[in-house]
């Protein structure tokens, strides 16, 4: 598929990914695309159905994991969340560049199939720093708390791996770790401003 390639970011919950995205994608309007993911985990005050998440049946994704409709998903704390097809199709359509949201299951998954994205990998400084980003968020339960702490305890692990990632960030200082994100986009981004001008 031509156009720009495609964008996996990647990382624990915490480590910062949606704080990046945000402003990268408020900094260059009309350059990145969200691709929106399904879960079938009820929306959070705020959130929008199509804008935040296409949220779902278990039964009606679990209907299109098995008609090849999603190109990764994966089940965490009792919800499944994955990304269509369809939906990295809307925004390349729209030769956007496409950042996909996922966890190390998915760049696995993705892995395997012919979308050829930058993989980048947002870590926290330490599981201590992490832990204290979740706590302040005083979103969940400590159960709920704990199972995120062990995921990326997991996750960080995983993206040492070599070859999983083409770069991996450490975010222990906002700005550092958003000047080298655009960086390493630099080039896509270039082609997309090119593209419209």
């Amino acid at each position: 598929m031509s156009g720009p390639r495609p964008v996996v970011l990647s990382g624990p919950s915490g480590a910062g990914k949606s704080t990046l995205m945000k402003r990268l994608m408020k900094e260059h309007e009309g350059v990145f695309g969200f691709s929106v993911s399904h879960t079938t985990r009820n929306p959070r005050p705020g959130e929008e159905n199509g804008k935040d998440y296409h949220f779902t049946t278990r039964e009606s994704m679990q209907e299109g994991i098995q008609r090849g409709d999603f190109i990764e998903n994966a089940e965490f704390s009792g919800n499944l969340y994955g990304t269509s097809k369809a939906a990295i199709e809307d925004v390349q359509a729209k030769n956007l560049i496409c950042i996909l949201d996922v966890d190390i299951q998915g760049v696995r998954r993705i892995k395997e199939t012919d979308l050829n994205p930058i993989y980048i990998s947002i870590q926290p400084p330490s599981m201590e720093i992490l832990e204290k980003r979740l706590r302040d968020r005083q979103t969940e339960s400590e159960e709920s708390l704990q199972k995120r702490l062990e995921a990326a305890r997991i996750d960080m692990e995983l993206s040492k791996e070599p070859g999983v990632f083409d770069v991996v960030i450490i975010n222990d200082d906002l700005e550092r770790a958003y000047e080298e994100l655009k960086e390493i986009l630099n080039d896509e981004i270039q082609k997309v401003q090119e593209s419209k001008s």
